[in-house]
């Protein structure tokens, strides 16, 4: 059974355009992704999956500038550009990441991963009931769930979002990954410029390696004026 992460960016977020490429203690978010995807030793390969829009020709340049496989598809219609991209590797097992989490933590996926692979569940995730920050979110499902909510998914947010439809307890056996202490309420995602102060100043403290939610929540003890940074965000 192959295994396959994809991670899903584009250049124009409407909120803060050419995210997924803007530099981290020296490194692009993009690979930050990327390399924490690979250290969670999860997956047969990691993929990323990009629009054919000319905005993210930087994009592919870049995924093959670093040898990083990369995909391209709808920009609107997500969800078939995952259903595409997952028969394009011959995917078997598929990890929904996305490019604005470089503080992505490889222990919390593999665990997201190994609770789909009990096989009680048609979709795990780590999101749905949250318990961990923002911005650590992981969703595993089988290559026969994509397909068919690529099929009968209509509602745009569905086709938009890629995983709404397998949402549905009447058609989909979800499973939920948690944790005891709740941190839900932490934002450690980059949507915003004071995302995206927040994720330098982290990774300025611990340095331009993988390190895990703990550390994280460590430093934020030691200084809890880096915290402040992006708080007051939903």
């Amino acid at each position: 059974m192959k295994n396959v992460a994809i991670i899903q960016g584009r250049m124009t977020s409407s909120r803060l355009p050419g995210k997924i490429l803007a530099d981290i203690e020296g490194t692009p978010e993009l690979l930050h992704v990327v390399r924490r995807a690979r250290a969670s030793e999860a997956f047969g390969e990691v993929v990323v999956a990009t629009s054919t829009d000319p905005t993210d020709d930087p994009v592919e340049a870049f995924c093959t500038e670093k040898k990083i496989p990369c995909f391209r598809g709808s920009l609107d219609d997500v969800l078939d550009r995952y259903a595409k991209a997952a028969a394009a590797y011959e995917a078997d097992i598929i990890t929904r990441l996305t490019a604005d989490c470089p503080l992505l933590d490889p222990a919390v996926i593999k665990r997201v991963v190994e609770e789909f692979k009990t096989g009680k569940y048609d979709y795990v995730t780590n999101s749905l009931e949250r318990t961990f920050p923002k911005g650590l979110d992981a969703e595993v499902f089988s290559r026969a769930v994509l397909e068919k909510a690529a099929a009968e998914a209509r509602k745009p947010d569905e086709r938009e979002h890629v995983t709404p439809y397998m949402h549905d307890p009447k058609l989909f056996r979800i499973g939920h990954v948690t944790q005891t202490q709740n941190r839900g309420s932490l934002r450690w995602t980059v949507d915003y410029p004071e995302d995206l102060a927040f994720v330098r100043a982290v990774f300025k403290e611990l340095g331009n390696r993988i390190f895990g939610q703990d550390e994280i929540l460590a430093l934020l003890e030691r200084h809890p004026e880096i915290g402040k940074i992006n708080a007051h965000i939903s």
